[in-house]
Formats: structure tokens, C-alpha cells, sequence
């Protein structure tokens, strides 16, 4: 038998009344384990099989899959199962941990920073505003990305290279972000990128496959960012959010939706909880206030 340390990210029936538990750990990665018996009326595990509880178990190897012989509960997050908008946050963020956990390999940086975000929504007050929610949603995002190696670039230009600093009192969009190109894009560079791909493209009418390749590669921008959003993005890196930042709802929607779009991309899949988070948006905003 093994000893890890594990927080619970996905649980589904298995059997007549096991569980098969898909856990991270910082020893050895994604493990799927079974909890035998976990589903009967007198389970020795009792909450322990929970989503988002944090047990140390000690495992029984088996022919395909190990089994959780003991589990004691080192911590738990009452908080999010209690609140509709810190529970979707949370699931969003355990879809795109489990994208990036790999089988059976430690990975102690991201259970480390996987546990750490999930403590910040859980710290949050159950009352928490949507800007609250998202924002801390964002970094979450952001930070998971960077550990992937796969995070946006948001400081600067994705075509010239050049430093973009927002500027507060614009309104109006200030620059692109672009998937494709993979973060923030300049609106003068991407006029100039433009004019010179339509100039390419009257040199090469005939061209087709170097027509093709064109639109296939250009930085069209998914999304347009006024100075208040490119700021609200460029904090994402930092380690902690400024606490004046987060009174902006229309701000943070805009941003979890294009860290949404960015993240299904890069991970080629759709992030399942999203259409919840999208609920959550609605909902706070019908609420009486």
C-alpha cells in the first residue's frame, strides 16, 4: 500500500455501490481510484468521497485500479457547495487543472496553486458580488495557464513586441485580443498588418495557397478591450488582485469570456461549467438589489 495526499475533483458511480474517484495529488498526478462501498447507507467513508474534500488516503494497488483503503479528512470547503457562483468558479477551475494533470506524475506546483484558488473562492463571503466571483474565476484561470506555459501574453503587442499600457479614460477599444495570435494586439499594428496582407494579397492573386495560409494566420482579434478591461487584464499575472478592481462587473464578464474562448483553443475542448457560469452572470444580474 501507498500513502498520498488528494483533493477529490470527480466522482461517478461504479457498480452497485462503489465510486470511482478521479483524484489530484502532489506525489502522482491524476490517480482514478475506487471507494469501494462508498455509495452504501453505513459507508466507513461517510462525506470523505466528497468533490473538493481534501483526504489523505492510503491505497491498495489492484490488477486495473487501486482501491482507497483508508481516507482521513484533512480539509473541506463547505463554502463553495453553499454558493451557486463560488462552486461553478471552482468546477471551471478543476475542469482546466484535470486537462493539464497528468496520469500518474508529480505535479506539486499544480495541486499546490489548484488548492490555493480554490482556498480564495472559499474565503470569500457567501455573499460575494459577481465581480468578486469572476475576478478571482480570472486569475484562477490566468495562473493555471501560466503554469501550463500557455498563458496569454497581455503586456505586450503580440505583432510588434511593443509594451501596452492602458489607458483608463478610454471608453472606446483600445486594442484586439487575438487567440490566434495569442493575447493583446495593438489597433494601429493590426491596421498596418492589414494593409499590409491586402497589399500581399493583390501581388499574388493567383497564389492560392499563400492566400489561404494568409487567412489562416491572421491575428483577426476575437475580442476589442477598453482601457478598464486591458488593466483588469494585465493584473491577472500578479499574485493577488487589487481589492479596488473588483467592483466592475461588466469588466470581469467580458474577460472571463475571453479567457473562455482562449482556454477551450489552446485545450481543444469546451469547458463544460462555463454554460454555468453563464447561469450564475444572468442570475446576479435579475437579483433585486
Amino acid at each position: 500500500m501507498y500513502r498520498v495526499t488528494a483533493i477529490n475533483l470527480k466522482s461517478m458511480p461504479l457498480g452497485e455501490s462503489d465510486r470511482l474517484m478521479t483524484i489530484l495529488t502532489p506525489e502522482r498526478g491524476l490517480l482514478r481510484v475506487v471507494a469501494g462501498r462508498s455509495r452504501a447507507a453505513k459507508s466507513k467513508f461517510g462525506g470523505r468521497m466528497g468533490i473538493f474534500v481534501l483526504n489523505e488516503l492510503m491505497l491498495k494497488p489492484g490488477k486495473s485500479l487501486d482501491r482507497i483503503h483508508h481516507a482521513e479528512t484533512l480539509a473541506s470547503y463547505p463554502g463553495l457547495s453553499r454558493d451557486f457562483g463560488r462552486l461553478t468558479a471552482s468546477q471551471y477551475l478543476a475542469e482546466i487543472a484535470l486537462n493539464q494533470a497528468l496520469d500518474d506524475t508529480a505535479q506539486p506546483e499544480l495541486f499546490s496553486l489548484f488548492l490555493e484558488h480554490l482556498q480564495r473562492l472559499e474565503r470569500l463571503p457567501a455573499n460575494a458580488s459577481l465581480a468578486h466571483v469572476l475576478g478571482h474565476l480570472c486569475q484562477g484561470i490566468f495562473h493555471l495557464l501560466a503554469l501550463g506555459g500557455i498563458a496569454p501574453q497581455v503586456h505586450y503587442c503580440c505583432l510588434s513586441q511593443k509594451s501596452l499600457s492602458p489607458n483608463l479614460s478610454q471608453a472606446n477599444p483600445e486594442v484586439g485580443f487575438s487567440t490566434r495570435s495569442g493575447g493583446i494586439v495593438s489597433l494601429e499594428q493590426l491596421h498596418q498588418h492589414q494593409q499590409q496582407q491586402q497589399q500581399s494579397q493583390a501581388n499574388n492573386t493567383d497564389d492560392y495557397e499563400a492566400l489561404a495560409n494568409q487567412a489562416a494566420f491572421a491575428p483577426t482579434p476575437n475580442r476589442y478591450l477598453n482601457g478598464q478591461e486591458l488593466a483588469l487584464l494585465q493584473q491577472l499575472s500578479q499574485p493577488n488582485l487589487c481589492e479596488s478592481t473588483l467592483t466592475h462587473d461588466a469588466a470581469w464578464i467580458a474577460i472571463e469570456q475571453i479567457l473562455r474562448e482562449y482556454t477551450q483553443h489552446h485545450l481543444g475542448r469546451a469547458i463544460r461549467s462555463a454554460t454555468l457560469i453563464n447561469s450564475y452572470v444572468a442570475s446576479s444580474h435579475t437579483q433585486p438589489t
